[in-house]
């Protein structure tokens, strides 16, 4: 059974950084893309970032392109979302998530992961 963990949320003031970290278990190789999403009160779960399964390729929502940066240390099973500048727009719960088929290159849309963990909340003040 697959099992994604997130940590790393918290409250942080408008400008700040937040790193969010995701380590998954239960597999036995790394060949997986990885993904965050988030959801907002009242929203649709959305995209955010992605990462191939080698850790060449990554993928950007508009909204987060070059604030946000996803990496991977496939070593440590562990998946990255390091956040800055952040604003309050970007508070939410945030998810990692990934798919059930190999040596994906990530995907932006929730259909395309069967995975998720439970879940960090993320609160920007203004």
């Amino acid at each position: 059974q697959v099992q994604l963990v997130e940590s790393g949320g918290g409250l942080v003031q408008a400008g700040g950084s937040l790193r969010l970290s995701c380590t998954a278990s239960g597999r036995t190789s790394n060949n997986y893309a990885m993904g965050w999403f988030r959801q907002a009160p009242g929203k649709e779960r959305e995209f955010v970032a992605a990462v191939s399964w080698t850790g060449g390729s990554t993928y950007y929502a508009n909204s987060v392109k070059g604030r946000f940066t996803i990496s991977r240390d496939n070593a440590k099973n562990t998946v990255y979302l390091q956040m800055n500048s952040l604003k309050p727009e970007d508070t939410a719960v945030y998810y990692c998530a990934t798919p059930d088929a190999r040596y994906g290159t990530g995907g932006r849309r929730v259909y395309e992961y069967d995975y998720w963990g439970q879940g960090t909340q993320v609160t920007v003040s203004s």
